[in-house]
């Protein structure tokens, strides 16, 4: 009797093999039924463009799980994606109908059995499709939202809802591609519009440059108070750096390139390299992102007591963090990086612990353990970061990350040396710093090198 069934499937080209079977096996691949059945030409037809798609997503994930979900933030991917999903989706249920009316069976679709299980697992599919397709638009959202093109000097958005609360152009990206291995500098404006703050403060202004050859970072913390420096043009402007944003938006005349566009090119300018990207960060936004992840891990260099920090969401007042290991909670976090008035502390301080905040979310956020919070934290960037970063580009930008451990990483604030405060009167007494541009070009060329625009000076 076995022999005869053996006979049955081999010979017998499955007429009567059980639709049950043949539809749960093209569940499971499509195509994989119609073999049971004996229809081998179908089999292929259902098969190989899925095997095709798998093999596909195998050599993008074969960078690792990270860089196949960095890739997705890319928003022309992420709809190919929704497509592949919703094509996918139609033919796993074209197979297994086509798989039930492969066996030969006369009368399948009146079955009870094959019909209830074809039906189950339908429901599978959708659901799980629906899903993956959920997914897929979210990511194409984050990535719509995040990643923005030039749209003009009148531009607002994201983090920055308005002028009025740290908005600002876009600046245009690069006319001309930029080679895979070139130095790339990214602007890091930090807008901090907290409900309790009637305006949106952009203190934070780091240039992060990356060198993809060598595998280097630096981080370079231009302080508020920097006033009377040199821009592109030759011009000096007066007034203090954390300004220049505001000024040249209400002077479009004087600065047709839009606010944030004049701050990278200005930025750029003193610190010797170009400014190629920017990322304008909701501070706020960086609390919820943090509690996301469950907390972040620093070192506290130094005690923290300011007893007039009044930040927290149930109104107490005061902050205090003693010397050592901590993990911080969203609003702790927060704290961490707005206080500066305690004793002994200073801008300078409060710049160096916002690179520190900034280096141990993102070893947070890159961790494989966090992929279940995606959705969550894809909520949490599109309503925290605003850039004109290529999102194709992320997936490098990830691999030297995980490269370069937190002591690698040339961290500098341009406080004292590179910045003092005057002697000559000139501020009204207004306490401003002053770049010493000598100090600033030999850290420039210790930075970047040949690509310092300092070390053509020489």
């Amino acid at each position: 009797m076995i022999d005869s069934a053996v006979v049955h499937l081999d010979q017998g080209r499955g007429r009567r093999s059980s639709p049950t079977l043949a539809t749960f096996l093209s569940f499971l691949w499509p195509g994989l039924g119609q073999w049971y059945a004996g229809a081998g030409r179908r089999a292929a037809l259902y098969a190989l463009p899925v095997l095709a798609v798998a093999v596909a997503v195998a050599i993008q994930a074969s960078d690792g799980a990270a860089n196949l979900v960095l890739s997705l933030l890319s928003p022309s991917t992420a709809l190919t994606v929704v497509g592949l999903v919703a094509v996918l989706f139609a033919w796993r249920l074209l197979s297994m109908a086509d798989a039930l009316t492969s066996t030969g069976v006369r009368g399948s679709w009146r079955r009870p059995v094959p019909v209830a299980v074809f039906l189950v697992l339908a429901l599978l599919i959708t659901g799980t499709h629906a899903w993956a397709g959920s997914l897929a638009l979210s990511f194409y959202r984050a990535g719509s939202q995040i990643f923005v093109d030039d749209p003009g000097p009148d531009a607002t958005g994201g983090p920055s809802q308005a002028p009025a609360s740290g908005g600002a152009a876009t600046p245009a990206p690069s006319a001309t591609p930029m080679p895979a291995d070139a130095r790339i500098n990214i602007l890091l404006v930090g807008v901090d519009s907290s409900e309790a703050r009637t305006h949106a403060l952009t203190d934070t202004l780091i240039v992060v440059s990356v060198d993809p050859l060598a595998g280097a970072v630096a981080m370079v913390s231009f302080p508020r108070d920097i006033a009377r420096f040199e821009l592109p043009d030759g011009r000096i402007f007066r007034g203090k750096i954390n300004s220049l944003m505001s000024w040249a938006e209400s002077r479009p005349d004087e600065f047709p390139d839009g606010p944030l566009s004049t701050v990278s090119q200005a930025l750029g300018h003193l610190l010797g390299v170009p400014i190629d990207f920017y990322a304008s960060i909701d501070l706020a936004g960086f609390a919820r992102m943090i509690d996301r992840v469950g907390g972040v891990t620093i070192d506290n260099q130094r005690a923290i007591d300011d007893p007039g920090y009044g930040g927290w969401s149930d109104g107490r007042v005061g902050f205090q963090l003693s010397v050592g290991t901590h993990t911080l909670d969203g609003e702790t976090a927060l704290a961490f990086v707005r206080t500066r008035k305690g004793a002994g502390d200073n801008d300078f301080n409060r710049a160096r612990r916002q690179q520190q905040l900034l280096v141990a979310l993102q070893r947070e956020l890159i961790d494989p353990s966090m992929l279940p919070e995606l959705p969550g934290l894809l909520e949490d960037l599109q309503e925290t970061v605003v850039s004109n970063f290529p999102p194709d580009r992320l997936g490098e930008m990830l691999s030297i990350a995980q490269a370069v451990d937190d002591q690698g990483i040339e961290r500098v604030v341009l406080g004292p040396p590179y910045a003092i405060r005057p002697t000559d009167g000139l501020d009204g007494g207004t306490y401003t710093l002053r770049l010493d541009m000598a100090r600033l070009a030999a850290l420039s060329i210790e930075l970047f090198g040949a690509d310092s625009r300092y070390a053509a000076l020489e």
